[in-house]
């Protein structure tokens, strides 16, 4: 057995032995009348539950499409943890329910099954989630920080060496500028040099005109966009009638530029650092010191664009 898969395993015989523990303390759905005989009712109910869990972690990688994962992130592992509880404790909740029906319900009537009984054993099994979910975050909590500190770090070391490069290739432009093949280079690919100038229009009249390197990044506000760049050393904010996505058509040349939340484009060359928060990842801009969100949704988006430049 893999490492991975063995420590899935017995992660889930943990967590369904706390299930068996608490049910055994308060002996519910009638156990108590079976004497000596509810244990061995118990070790059968934990070994369901493990089938129950592994059934849950195949249905999580096969069809939920979220494998098991440590290298995609912490936001990632605690994703997937919350829709692993959210698909596994109403099937627990269910198995419990056809056991109480098939084998606890002869001395017991009221373990027939019911809707009622479905209710109550899932209010019982999702306590018992949250307390389980509770106590492997705080085991794993040094674990996940690390993850994340980590993936923070290559993230910033890649971002620092994507700036080098470009800055490089801004240098060759510059200084080739005589040579007939300066304009082959810049057909195979598009950098931001100094003479990367634009043009970004909105949908009246107003446009504002600078250079690709200078902006720092475009933010969203309502029906228009603030542009923020560098204009003599100094930070400018132009506003322009537009939405994002038509900022973002007019930008897709430049891989750069890349969209890290609905409401923000951010350069990349002009991130300081990357930091990450209480779970959240933001980008810190030069000059001006401001941060930005990088969404969910958007942070592969941003990693592919660093690693892909």
């Amino acid at each position: 057995m893999e490492k991975g898969n063995k420590e899935t395993f017995l992660t889930r015989v943990v967590s369904t032995c706390f299930v068996v523990l608490a049910l055994a303390v308060f002996k519910p759905f009638g156990l108590g009348v079976w004497e000596w005989q509810a244990y061995a009712h118990l070790l059968a109910l934990g070994a369901l539950g493990v089938i129950v869990c592994m059934v849950t972690d195949a249905v999580m990688r096969y069809i939920v499409r979220m494998p098991r994962s440590y290298e995609q992130g912490v936001a990632y592992i605690i994703r997937r943890n919350l829709w692993f509880q959210l698909i596994n404790t109403p099937l627990i909740a269910l198995m419990i329910c056809l056991y109480r029906h098939f084998v606890l319900s002869d001395r017991v009537e009221g373990n027939r099954f019911s809707l009622g009984n479905f209710i109550e054993t899932l209010i019982i099994i999702a306590f018992c989630s949250f307390a389980i979910g509770l106590y492997w975050r705080f085991k794993f909590r040094s674990r996940y920080l690390a993850a994340e500190l980590e993936e923070t770090r290559l993230l910033n070391e890649q971002l620092q060496k994507m700036q080098k490069e470009a800055e490089e290739q801004a240098k060759e432009v510059e200084t080739s500028k005589a040579d007939d093949s300066v304009e082959e280079v810049k057909a195979a690919r598009v950098v931001a040099s100094p003479s990367s100038d634009i043009v970004l229009k909105g949908t009246t009249n107003e446009s504002v005109a600078l250079q690709v390197p200078d902006i720092l990044y475009l933010e969203a506000v309502g029906n228009y966009v603030k542009v923020y760049h560098l204009r003599d050393g100094q930070v400018r904010t132009d506003m322009l009638r537009a939405t994002s996505k038509q900022m973002e058509n007019d930008l897709e040349a430049y891989p750069m530029i890349v969209r890290c939340h609905r409401a923000f484009l951010v350069n990349l060359q002009q991130v300081e650092q990357i930091v990450s928060r209480s779970g959240s990842t933001q980008l810190v801009i030069k000059h001006c010191r401001e941060t930005l969100p990088v969404s969910r949704s958007n942070m592969a988006q941003v990693k592919e664009a660093i690693k892909k430049y």
